[in-house]
């Protein structure tokens, strides 16, 4: 039951930081509808920076499949650094996309909240419709946020298979099946190059709807 209950406590002590955050945060002035942008624009600074490190370790990945001889040692370290670095680069995206979400459900949960609040009627009618466009706007943001995140999978598995086959065969074989292997990872990283292109896009597109 402990160990059941250790995860729970610990999910429990973040959503509770979280909370806090957010509330001191609003004490501050600073409200959640400009958290969410904010948090919105972190995710996209992170998604460039994936999109330069992904670029790199396939550049790093094609470095070693056409090395001529060399010390292969010294390969397999090249390519462990461009998967670990791409690996952390992932997390960090991942890490950035669910503070956007966790944020945006308490914005939303507080807007349908206070509709009841309202005694106009046509004032709340307004702001309801604001609040279904806005929930439509970050959802369309979301998908492609989770879709850029999806595609994040095949690129970390094939630069993870890779590394790990280098690994245990440090030999001129092991080159020339790596060599097999570039095709499909280059096109697993342009497919995750565009998908984090239209994440972008569509979060440029949202952040301005709440300005």
């Amino acid at each position: 039951m402990l160990r059941l209950l250790t995860p729970l406590f610990a999910l429990s002590l973040l959503t509770g930081c979280e909370t806090a955050y957010i509330n001191t945060m609003e004490q501050f002035g600073v409200h959640k509808r400009d958290i969410l942008a904010d948090r919105i624009v972190d995710v996209q600074d992170a998604q460039a920076d994936g999109q330069e490190q992904f670029r790199s370790a396939l550049e790093q990945f094609r470095s070693v499949i056409n090395v001529d001889g060399g010390e292969l040692e010294k390969q397999y370290d090249k390519l462990q650094k461009a998967y670990d670095d791409s690996e952390a680069a992932a997390e960090k995206i991942s890490k950035r996309i669910d503070k956007v979400e966790s944020v945006a459900e308490a914005l939303f949960d507080e807007w349908d909240d206070e509709l009841d609040q309202y005694t106009n009627q046509r004032l709340r009618a307004d702001s309801e419709r604001k609040l279904k466009n806005t929930q439509r706007g970050y959802e369309q943001v979301m998908r492609a946020m989770r879709a850029s995140e999806k595609s994040l999978e095949p690129v970390l598995n094939a630069l993870r298979d890779n590394t790990l086959y280098l690994k245990h065969n440090l030999n001129a074989s092991a080159i020339g099946a790596l060599r097999g292997e570039y095709r499909n990872v280059n096109s697993n990283v342009e497919q995750l190059l565009k998908a984090m292109e239209k994440s972008i896009a569509e979060s440029d597109a949202f952040i301005k709807t709440l300005e």
